[in-house]
């Protein structure tokens, strides 16, 4: 394993304002060996990834969890997360990267909490099956064939409207397949909640201080969270530092005395008891199963 996890940057191609790439999985695989870093290896992106799996099946590595994939899967990818590619099979599809002011731009016009959904991996698994006998495949088909015209006419605009209803499309047989959350002042408080964990989880791990903050009472907020996403506020709270704490342990060359105070803990030996409870593996351990 390297020294330090690789953050990887958005790197368009030829249509760099566009804050667009699609590339072919086959591409990034038979390339491998001359990047920067190796797709099969975790890896952090800090950009959003939609992946189209067209053909095969196998397996992508997510958030320090393997999930099944195959012909019509599509993964929903934030920026932040972690991910690695299984090349052993023989999957083919595609990546849509985009920049996060692409993805704000081109769902402005859009529901605030439709736009919160969409990447949110409390709320929703990354893994869509996508219907075999859907329109999806014919929407995809229309994004790709106008992302490879050179200098097609109104292109920019263009494939933003693709973009938009082909994400749409997944939405709609998201709907389906998962449970669809009606009530959107549930949505919008959720939203604040999980904004103030990502500003202050190192400093409070207090799910009292996160009702507080949102002006409701913790019974009020443990209900919202048990009704989106089937957790106690704690509970969302404990698996948010853990979360932190797994892709802060894939920089081998952080130590446990930084990370303990880096995610708010008095000591080393506080933190590897709390990552034990809901790990089940001690820190040292948990770096061992990823090498």
């Amino acid at each position: 394993m390297k020294k330090d996890i690789p953050h990887i940057a958005f790197q368009p191609g030829e249509k760099e304002n566009f804050g667009l790439d699609i590339i072919p999985i086959g591409k990034i695989k038979s390339l491998k060996d001359n990047f920067n870093h190796n797709p099969e290896q975790p890896h952090q992106i800090k950009f959003y990834n939609l992946i189209f799996f067209t053909e095969g099946e196998g397996r992508h590595f997510i958030d320090f969890n393997w999930f099944p994939v195959q012909e019509n899967t599509l993964i929903y990818l934030t920026k932040d997360q972690v991910n690695a590619f299984d090349f052993s099979s023989d999957l083919k599809g595609y990546c849509m990267l985009f920049t996060e002011d692409y993805f704000v731009n081109s769902f402005l016009h859009l529901p605030e909490d439709f736009v919160f959904r969409l990447f949110n991996p409390q709320l929703f698994s990354p893994i869509l099956q996508i219907p075999k006998q859907s329109d999806f495949n014919s929407y995809f088909k229309l994004l790709l064939n106008e992302f490879n015209q050179t200098n097609g006419f109104n292109q920019k605009t263009i494939l933003e409207s693709l973009f938009v209803i082909l994400v749409s499309k997944a939405e709609y047989y998201k709907q389906h397949q998962t449970f669809h959350i009606k009530d959107s002042s549930q949505i919008q408080l959720f939203q604040k909640f999980t904004k103030l964990l990502e500003d202050n989880f190192h400093k409070t791990r207090s799910a009292n201080f996160y009702a507080n903050q949102l002006g409701i009472t913790y019974k009020h907020l443990n209900t919202i969270s048990k009704a989106l996403v089937n957790k106690t506020a704690k509970h969302v709270i404990d698996d948010y530092v853990i979360l932190q704490a797994k892709r802060n342990l894939i920089n081998s060359s952080i130590k446990s005395t930084q990370l303990a105070y880096k995610l708010g803990f008095e000591d080393a030996t506080n933190f590897t008891k709390y990552f034990k409870k809901n790990t089940g593996l001690t820190p040292k351990s948990f770096k061992n199963t990823l090498k």
